[in-house]
C-alpha cells in the first residue's frame, strides 16, 4: 500500500522483516514441537532458539540475494537461517515440513494480528456512530427517496441505522477472524507423511491458532471470507460517506465535514469546502471490493495445491488490511466530528419542502373522511403540483381547495411533525441495546 494510506500501526505487520520474523518463529516452534516428541534432541532445540538470527534489513537482503540462486523464496529463507545458526543444529530447521506449512501458518498468524487491529477500529467506528445517534435522536431532517423530498426522519435515526450496519460488519469480521486464525503443518499434501500431528497442534497452540485439516495449503475460502468482511466494512463506510456528500451539497447544506484552520477547499475557488474525505472513502471502497474479487478467484486451486494464489496474496492481503484500517480510522473521525447544521435542516423541512412531505398524512386523512383511495390520491397529487408551481405551502393550497373537506384541526394533525416522528426513536433504542451486549 502506498504510504499515503498506510498507518504505521498496521503497515508494520507486513514489512519483509515482520514477515520473515514470523516465518522464523514457525520454524523454531516446529523444531520445539519435534523435540517434545523426541525427534529433535532437546539441547538442539534450545540451541536453535538461542542462536536464531536477528531478522533485520541485512538478513532480508541476504535472503533476497539467496533467492536469486534458488528461485524459491522459502528455500532461500531456510538456507540463510540454517547457515546463520550453523551445523549440526541448523539442519533441524524445516525438518519434515513443506513450504506451505510455514508460509500459510505464518500468513494466517499475521492476518489474525491484523484483524485484531481492525476489530479495535471497527468497534470505535460503531461507537462513534452510536454516540451521534443518541446525541441527534430528536433532531428532525427531511427524508429523501430517489433523491427527492420524502417524509421527515431524524439525524438520530440516520446515524442509528449506520451504527447497526457497522455492528453487523463487526460480527462478520469476528467470524472472519475465527476462519483465518488457523494453522497447518501436515506436510506435502496434508497427510502428515513426514511430520507428527502433535507438532502441528504444538505450533498452533503457541501461535494462538487452531490446527485444521488441509491439503498442502490452507483452504482459501477462509481467506475469501476475510476479504468479504473487509469489503463489507468498506461498503458501509461508503454508504455513510455518500450520505455525507449528499447532505453537504450547496443546495442541501445540512451537514459538512470538519474544516481545519488553514485548510483549503479548492486551489481556485476560496469559498469551497468540499467533502474531500467522504469522496476519498467512496473511492477507496471500490479498491476493497476489488480485493474481494481477487480473493474469490484464489479459492479454486489445482488438486492438492498450486501457487496461483501466492502472487495475488502478496499484494492483496497487506493492502486490504492496511486500507481497511485506514478507512476505519478516517470514517470514525468523520462520524465523530461531522458538523450537523440543524437550522438549515429545519429550514429545508419547514420552508423549502413546502409541506409536501406530509402528503401521505393528508391522503390518509381524506380516506378516513370517506374518499376512495384513488380519489384522495388524485386530489393530493393535484394540489401538490399547484404547491410546487406556485411555491405555496401545501396546507394553504389544501385550505383553498373546495374538494378538500378537512377541518383546521384535521390539517393540524396531518401536518404535525411530532406525530410523524413518534416512533423514529426505535432505531436509536436498538443502538442503545448494543452497549448492553457482551
Amino acid at each position: 500500500m502506498i504510504p499515503r494510506y498506510a498507518p504505521k500501526a498496521i503497515a508494520d505487520l507486513f514489512t519483509d522483516e515482520a514477515r520473515m520474523q514470523t516465518l522464523l518463529e514457525v520454524e523454531l516452534l516446529a523444531a520445539e514441537g519435534l523435540a517434545a516428541i523426541g525427534v529433535v534432541p532437546t539441547e538442539d532445540a534450545i540451541a536453535l532458539r538461542a542462536r536464531a538470527p536477528h531478522v533485520d534489513a541485512a538478513f532480508v537482503d541476504a535472503v533476497n540475494a539467496r533467492e536469486e540462486i534458488t528461485n524459491h523464496d522459502l528455500a532461500a529463507f531456510v538456507d540463510i537461517v540454517q547457515d546463520r545458526i550453523g551445523a549440526p543444529e541448523g539442519s533441524w530447521i524445516h525438518f519434515g515440513l513443506t513450504s506451505s506449512d510455514v508460509v500459510d501458518t505464518a500468513l494466517c498468524s499475521t492476518m489474525t494480528k491484523a484483524t485484531d487491529l481492525l476489530l479495535e477500529q471497527q468497534r470505535a467506528f460503531v461507537a462513534a456512530l452510536a454516540t451521534r445517534a443518541v446525541e441527534l435522536e430528536d433532531v428532525p431532517v427531511l427524508g429523501r427517496t430517489h433523491g427527492m423530498h420524502a417524509e421527515p426522519t431524524t439525524f438520530g435515526m440516520k446515524f442509528a441505522l449506520f451504527a447497526l450496519q457497522a455492528q453487523r460488519d463487526l460480527v462478520r469480521l469476528e467470524r472472519a477472524r475465527e476462519a483465518i486464525a488457523v494453522a497447518k503443518l501436515s506436510g506435502a499434501v496434508g497427510t502428515f507423511s513426514n511430520i507428527d500431528p502433535s507438532v502441528e497442534a504444538f505450533v498452533a497452540e503457541h501461535l494462538g491458532l487452531k490446527a485444521v485439516p488441509a491439503t498442502q495449503v490452507i483452504a482459501r475460502d477462509r481467506h475469501a471470507e476475510w476479504f468479504y468482511a473487509c469489503a463489507a466494512i468498506g461498503t458501509t463506510i461508503e454508504l455513510f460517506a455518500t450520505e455525507v456528500r449528499h447532505l453537504a451539497r450547496s443546495e442541501v447544506g445540512e451537514a459538512e465535514e470538519p474544516f481545519g484552520k488553514g485548510q483549503k477547499g479548492s486551489s481556485a475557488m476560496p469559498h469551497k469546502r468540499n467533502p474531500i474525505l467522504s469522496e476519498r472513502l467512496c473511492g477507496l471502497a471500490r479498491v476493497l471490493r476489488g480485493y474481494l474479487s481477487a480473493g474469490l478467484e484464489d479459492v479454486a486451486l489445482w488438486h492438492e495445491r498450486d501457487i496461483s494464489h501466492s502472487s495475488v496474496e502478496r499484494v492483496i492481503v497487506p493492502d486490504c488490511a492496511t486500507l481497511t484500517f485506514y478507512m476505519l480510522s478516517k470514517a470514525t473521525g468523520l462520524a465523530a466530528n461531522l458538523v450537523i447544521n440543524r437550522e438549515r435542516a429545519r429550514e429545508n423541512l419547514d420552508v423549502n419542502s413546502l409541506g409536501l412531505v406530509f402528503s401521505q398524512s393528508v391522503l390518509l386523512a381524506l380516506i378516513e373522511g370517506g374518499r376512495t383511495r384513488d380519489e384522495a390520491y388524485r386530489i393530493v397529487q393535484r394540489d401538490a403540483r399547484v404547491s410546487v408551481e406556485s411555491r405555496q405551502h401545501l396546507r394553504g393550497v389544501l385550505e383553498a381547495d373546495e374538494e378538500v373537506d378537512m377541518s383546521s384541526r384535521d390539517l393540524d394533525v396531518a401536518f404535525d411533525l411530532s406525530r410523524v416522528l413518534t416512533h423514529a426513536h426505535r432505531a436509536v433504542d436498538e443502538v442503545r441495546l448494543l452497549a448492553t451486549k457482551p
